[in-house]
């Protein structure tokens, strides 16, 4: 049985802890009403891009002047897959479900014999990952130092994986990410950006209209857009969907430290009255004796 002094030092420290893990709480919660109104606000923009970007591709598709951004390379052996995480744990489980969808779909491509390439975004997918995936590492991005996401930041993923395509380096990429519905659930979710994916009813449609430049000029300069643009929905739907799951899991832990210390302290009480009761115990038979 640990002494009063081992207890009366656990139940500090648990106290210490929970204090800790409140600040995080709160922390989270200020952070998590600017992220998701900032995720919430990218929807719309990013659902019209891509209403734009299939309606365009309606009259394009199929022909042979297509840009390759929505054409592809007309193979299907080579994946880049982006993988979006957090810089930070203390999180729940939200890193390790968008690693464990990543990993499970890598594992698939290699098993159909295709060739998987991995860009992590966030340190704490690279870490995951490395154990078993590491050889397929071609590149990391470190948003450590960002305190608050922005174009820019997506723009410049974007570039590096439309200069990986352009170089000819893979034929399909895919990004994951976790798109946030609540506080308490977070969605995994894996979405292609090359070749641009059409829409249903794509090639079904009913107006026409008359572009100016031509369509194939417009998407040319519209689909890198669009990708940057789905990298930083992306990014939001994350960021957003962290700070909903630490701030869940610094509740959990929170109430947990307290009811550690109500079982520390009732352990505690008891230790200390058995030792009062063997003090009185003592003096009693010490008396008797005398």
């Amino acid at each position: 049985m640990p002494s009063l002094k081992d207890l009366k030092n656990r139940i500090a420290s648990v106290k210490n802890t929970r204090k800790i893990t409140k600040a995080m709480q709160m922390v989270a919660a200020a952070k998590l009403r600017r992220a998701q109104e900032a995720a919430e606000a990218a929807r719309p923009y990013a659902a019209r891009m891509e209403a734009v970007v299939n309606g365009l591709a309606a009259s394009v598709v199929g022909s042979g002047t297509a840009p390759r951004l929505l054409a592809g390379t007309g193979a299907d052996q080579v994946h880049l897959l982006v993988v979006m995480t957090g810089e930070r744990g203390l999180c729940g489980g939200f890193n390790s479900s968008i690693v464990k969808l990543a990993r499970s779909h890598a594992q698939e491509l290699l098993a159909r014999g295709k060739t998987v390439k991995i860009l992590t975004v966030g340190k704490k997918g690279r870490d995951q990952l490395k154990r078993d995936m590491g050889s397929h590492f071609v590149g990391h991005v470190d948003l450590s130092e960002v305190r608050r996401i922005g174009y820019d930041n997506a723009r410049s993923i974007a570039q590096d994986v439309l200069a990986r395509f352009d170089g000819g380096e893979f034929d399909v990429a895919t990004i994951f990410f976790n798109r946030f519905q609540s506080v308490i659930t977070q969605i995994p979710t894996a979405q292609q950006i090359i070749p641009a994916p059409l829409g249903e009813g794509t090639s079904d449609s009913s107006a026409v209209y008359d572009y100016e430049p031509s369509e194939d000029a417009i998407l040319t300069d519209l689909l890198p857009r669009s990708i940057a643009t789905q990298i930083f929905a992306a990014l939001l739907e994350n960021n957003a969907s962290f700070n909903g799951a630490q701030m869940s899991a610094m509740d959990n832990a929170t109430r947990n430290a307290g009811d550690m210390i109500d079982k520390l302290t009732i352990e505690f009480n008891r230790s200390r009255q058995a030792v009062i009761t063997n003090e009185l115990i003592e003096i009693i038979s010490g008396a008797e004796a005398l």
